[in-house]
Order: structure tokens, then sequence, then C-alpha cells
């Protein structure tokens, strides 16, 4: 008798990007398909299981009562890591948010983006407490009780300040590499987030790094999620998005800076990626 794949239980809050918070447990094997970063903050909470998780130049292994800390315009990438069944909740806001929160406290609270890791393990007693916050802040989502409303924004300014205060006296150093392979990976991808205005082809990086065209193939992908080509363009494409938000040059120079050196081609990619031209783009974000 054929067996069905389960459906997802979830629910959540808000709204993205303002301020968004999702509940989302599974039992089936899961790797994230949409290549994602966004111009707002994420936290995300791995109540139970395990999933590996590539974030900026490397994969980490994310454990039951790990805090993740996602900065805008980051690249990242869930996957299975063995084990299907997990819990975790996702947090989405802005600056705007942060600040109508704690303008005066603003940046403070967002210091545990800007941690060498962004893996925050808090010690047992830590943990217990973000968890309890965290079940406390889900139970009145789901339960919808009178005046539920009220809850959501304090609970994640709290979780906020228990992390910036760890992470203050705490050094969050990158945790180690789950083999060899991973860090060899992680040396490729930092080189081709340092080089990407230069050509960037599968058989030149492996005779740099030692490793086979095909082998690195494989080992890229299952190692971030992305093949070799996709991260090529999309680490060029997000340099593009910077260069039209934060300069006045032209788009033709920003492709060429970007590493494209077919303009048609940028603009393909960049329509496909942003699901707008880089005109309306600039318009949208300047």
């Amino acid at each position: 008798m054929p067996t069905t794949e389960q459906e997802p239980f979830y629910y959540s809050f808000g709204d993205t990007p303002a301020f968004y918070v999702e509940y989302m447990k599974r039992s089936e094997a899961f790797t994230m398909g949409v290549d994602h970063y966004h111009a707002y903050y994420e936290i995300y909470y791995m109540l139970s299981g395990r999933r590996l998780y590539f974030i900026r130049d490397r994969s980490y292994a994310v454990e039951q009562g790990d805090l993740v800390f996602i900065p805008k315009h980051e690249l990242h990438k869930t996957m299975h890591a063995g084990e299907a069944a997990h819990e975790r909740v996702i947090i989405h806001f802005d600056d705007a948010t942060i600040e109508k929160w704690s303008e005066k406290h603003a940046d403070y609270l967002l210091s545990p983006f800007r941690q060498a890791s962004p893996i925050v393990r808090l010690p047992r007693a830590e943990q217990f407490a973000a968890e309890q916050l965290i079940r406390r802040l889900l139970a009145e989502i789901s339960g919808k009780a009178t005046g539920y409303e009220l809850i959501p924004g304090p609970a994640v300014a709290e979780l906020l300040l228990m992390a910036s205060r760890y992470t203050e006296k705490h050094d969050t150093a990158p945790l180690q590499h789950e083999t060899p392979m991973h860090e060899k990976i992680s040396e490729i991808v930092r080189h081709i987030n340092a080089n990407y205005a230069e050509p960037l082809r599968l058989g030149d990086l492996s005779e740099r790094f030692f490793i086979s065209p095909y082998y690195l193939s494989r080992m890229f992908k299952e190692i971030t999620g992305f093949a070799f080509s996709d991260y090529v363009v999309l680490t060029r494409i997000k340099e593009a998005q910077r260069l039209l938000r934060e300069t006045d040059n032209s788009i033709s120079d920003i492709a060429a800076a970007a590493g494209f050196e077919n303009f048609s081609h940028f603009g393909k990619m960049f329509k496909k990626i942003a699901r707008q031209s880089p005109r309306d783009y600039r318009k949208q974000h300047k």
C-alpha cells in the first residue's frame, strides 16, 4: 500500500517584512527549495530535531535549543541532516519594527546579528528561559485568547535582549566544521564571495583547490544546498542589488562590477531572482 507524505503543521502571526512569527513541525525530510535572502532580519529557533543551515559562507549543524541570527541580505538555506522530524520557529522583522520596540536600544538588540558566528548556543539555564519564552509566545499565537496580539512584540524584544546580553559577555566563535570537506567547501565559498567580479569556472576552481570538477560540483551542492553555477549567479545579483541601493552608478557599470560579462544575461538573471528589473529595483530601494 503506497504511503503518502504528511503535510507540515504550522501556524503564524503577523506579516513579513514588518513582523512575522511562524511555527513549523515536519515529519518528512525537507530541504528548503528557495534560494533565499531578504531585506529584513530573521531569527531561526530549533525547538526539536537537527538541521544543516548554510549561512554566508559555510554550513552549520543546528541543534535543539540553538538560536540562529541571519542579517539582512545574507544568503541562507536549510537542509535535512539525517533526521527528518523537526520543529522550528522563524521570526522576521525590519528596522522600523525594532525601532518601534526601542529606538534607544535598537542597535544593542541587533548585536547578535553582528557576531562572528550566526549560531548562538546558550548555556542550559539561559536556553531553558529562551524556550519557555518562545513556547509562551507560540501558545498565545495558537490559542488566540483576547489580547494575544500584545504578546509577540515584547516577547521577541525580550528574546533579543537575552541574546544580546549573552553575546556581549561571551565569544560566539564559529562552531567546528562537520568534516574536512565542509571546511574545504567553505574555503571555496569564501573565494567566490571575494572574487565574484572575476571569471569563476568550476574547472579553474577544481585546479586551484585540488579537487576534481565532478566531486567539487557534487559536494558543493550537498554541503551548501546550492548548485555551483546558481551560487555564483546569486552572489553576483546580490552584489548588484547592493550597488543599485547604495550608488548612482549606471546599471551597465553595475552589471560589469558584479561580474556579468553579458548585459542581456544580467538583466534576465536579475529579473528571475529579484522578480523585477534592475531599474524598478533601484526605484523601490533608493
